[in-house]
């Protein structure tokens, strides 16, 4: 049976989205928090480089959250926008933005208050619309809806891209597998039954859509967008005998294993013109 697309769940309140979240859960806010908004978390960054914003574009970044985004637009010459509907962000956003005017930077930059799923901007307007860890916090129907809007605003040669975590097969099916583990290891207080408890305790409130390698895709494709999605991972950096430097190797780079253990899901999509 396909998804009930006549089911509308009520969105989440701006009100979840506190300064905690943004300095405390929210991905890469050590970076932010140590460096002021200079320094991009290591998948944050690898999610702008595919980006390859150059002077004189007009960039959109979706839930723009603190900021940090658009500080980084600016500097490299493009006129950034961003949306986000927590009023929290703005404030964030507003107070890293006073970078652009002391540096000298002269790239526009302008943030508003707004619902992904109603961009107010005209048709065709931008070069790059990103979305970075905005996707798991739309519903099914939100999501379908943000993402036409994207469409929308994209020029017919942009380009818009994704990142979200985590990769929902990992969480379904890999993470108990982890988990049981781990308690044999001793390790199980470090490893909730709940994965979206793990590492970040206000996932569980917040998380309501995460996405697979395919369902990001056919999300893409079904909204109108072509494009290359694939999974990723943070760095493992562990000390392990052979044996398990071997079991973590064929996890993380066979297919089908690595579908479900890979953590990250990310995606560059171009307007499907035809």
């Amino acid at each position: 049976m396909g998804r009930d697309n006549s089911v509308k769940e009520k969105p989440l309140p701006p009100s979840l989205y506190t300064e905690e979240y943004f300095t405390t859960a929210c991905e890469g806010y050590s970076e932010f928090l140590d460096s002021e908004g200079e320094h991009l978390s290591r998948r944050l960054k690898a999610a702008f480089e595919l980006a390859t914003i150059e002077p004189g574009m007009r960039v959109l970044d979706v839930g723009c959250g603190r900021g940090e985004i658009l500080l980084h637009c600016a500097r490299l010459g493009a006129d950034a926008y961003g949306i986000d509907y927590a009023p929290v962000a703005m404030s964030l956003s507003k107070k890293l933005l006073e970078k652009v005017e002391e540096e000298g930077i002269t790239s526009q930059v302008g943030i508003s208050q707004a619902d992904a799923k109603h961009l107010p901007f005209p048709d065709g307007y931008f070069d790059r619309a990103l979305m970075f860890d905005v996707v798991e916090h739309l519903h099914p129907w939100e999501l379908d809806e943000a993402m036409r809007e994207v469409y929308r605003v994209l020029k017919p040669e942009g380009r818009f891209i994704v990142h979200t975590a985590p990769n929902v097969w990992y969480d379904r099916y890999a993470y108990p597998v982890v988990r049981f583990f781990r308690r044999l290891m001793g390790q199980g207080s470090e490893y909730p039954q709940n994965p979206r408890a793990f590492l970040v305790n206000q996932n569980q409130d917040v998380h309501v859509n995460e996405q697979s390698w395919w369902s990001l895709r056919r999300a893409l494709r079904r909204n109108g967008f072509d494009g290359k999605v694939w999974l990723d991972s943070p760095p493992q950096n562990r000390t392990e005998n052979f044996l398990l430097a071997a079991i973590r190797y064929i996890l993380f780079k066979w297919i089908p294993m690595r579908w479900f253990f890979e953590r990250e899901v990310f995606g560059v999509a171009a307007k499907n013109n035809a």
